[in-house]
């Protein structure tokens, strides 16, 4: 059984690594929702299989599925990925799953943050989320590690770090008061320091536009590099898109990291509007309680929204003629590992995308098991 710490990571020695360093996995959820997926999740089955089978080439993947869904989760996924049993209101990982940090020891630590669907009552996305909010637990239970469980509530979509004591926020989500109202932007960023072991938290404005999680990091602005980030761009200066990252390539551009250095930042032209078809808004149950999906809405697309994976790099394309050159500038990013891109409109129709739907786990000192390594 994991033991629940009453000490920080900080205190402990321990780190949350950047996400190019060693996994010893992948985890995800299964979608099944039918007021968030169109068609009974049926497409959006499909495409978290793509997914998955794609992150599998680079490293070991497993999915959790409702009970209700295990069987059919286990057809549809290819055999390499393990298929768990596990119960969740949605299937956003990213978000409701753990925090994993390591020390100089190779030990990994699971931490558990608090879950309230991307604001709860006010402005939340769905009710109940209650399943949810334990997916960490679970997760970390599961691979016996021992467990920080602050009273804070954080979706790990909101920030992203270098794993050298620098992270990447947006006051747009980590200051919306239907997160962590009692707390000020200087006890947030203490929370931060001391379960994530940072030296130093470099603030944007807001996220991409439109985007429903209050504007996650994870879908505009990333490391990919000591020292280097990538930013969702628009050349478009009629786009909304346009003065949200231009605001943030200037608060980049007098910006350094924790060690001191300025940050090269490459500009990721995003895809053009991406808008909910009156056909694909109709396959989505009405249910009140949950955000409603209306023909005509634009989607918050990007291809910041990549999983960075032990061999591969798995990004989300749109049939734009964005998604080759943003496929050869992350090859060039990432020389030592194939660029693979899959179908990333559905998942995006449900509010997100492919690394919004994948949570990391650190190698750490432990060994790397393969499906069908003997």
């Amino acid at each position: 059984m994991s033991k629940v710490l009453t000490t920080t990571p900080r205190q402990d020695g321990f780190r949350m690594p950047a996400e190019w360093e060693p996994h010893i996995g992948c985890w995800m959820l299964w979608p099944e929702r039918s007021d968030n997926w169109r068609n009974g999740a049926k497409p959006a089955q499909h495409a978290f299989a793509a997914v998955a089978a794609a992150i599998a080439q680079g490293e070991p993947v497993t999915v959790c599925a409702s009970p209700a869904q295990y069987l059919i989760a286990r057809e549809m996924l290819d055999p390499a990925v393990r298929v768990v049993e596990m119960t969740s209101n949605d299937s956003w990982i990213r978000d409701c799953g753990p925090t994993f940090v390591v020390n100089d020891g190779g030990q990994v630590r699971g931490i558990d943050w608090k879950f309230n669907a991307w604001g709860g009552l006010a402005g939340g996305l769905y009710f109940p989320w209650d399943q949810d909010d334990l997916v960490g637990e679970k997760v970390i239970e599961l691979e016996r590690d021992d467990r920080y469980a602050p009273d804070f509530i954080l979706e790990g979509g909101s920030i992203d770090v270098d794993g050298e004591g620098t992270l990447l926020t947006t006051e747009e989500c980590l200051l919306n008061p239907n997160r962590n109202p009692d707390k000020s932007r200087e006890q947030i960023e203490q929370y931060l320091k001391d379960y994530l072991n940072l030296k130093k938290i470099l603030w944007l404005k807001k996220g991409v536009y439109l985007d429903e999680t209050s504007g996650h990091v994870d879908n505009f602005c990333r490391f990919v590099a000591p020292g280097e980030v990538v930013l969702t761009w628009t050349e478009d200066r009629s786009d909304p898109q346009y003065e949200i990252s231009a605001d943030a390539l200037e608060r980049l551009k007098g910006a350094t990291d924790a060690k001191g250095r300025p940050l090269k930042i490459h500009k990721l032209v995003g895809p053009k509007p991406v808008l909910i078809t009156k056909e694909e808004a109709a396959g989505v149950d009405k249910v009140a309680g949950t955000l409603p999906r209306e023909s005509g809405d634009r989607l918050a697309a990007s291809y910041v929204n990549f999983y960075i994976a032990n061999k591969v790099i798995v990004m989300p394309y749109f049939n734009d003629a964005a998604d080759v050159p943003v496929q050869q500038m992350l090859a060039k990013l990432f020389p030592t590992r194939r660029i693979i891109a899959v179908p990333g409109r559905e998942i995006l129709l449900g509010g997100g995308n492919i690394h919004c739907i994948t949570q990391q786990e650190p190698l750490g000192r432990r060994v790397v098991q393969m499906a069908g390594a003997a």
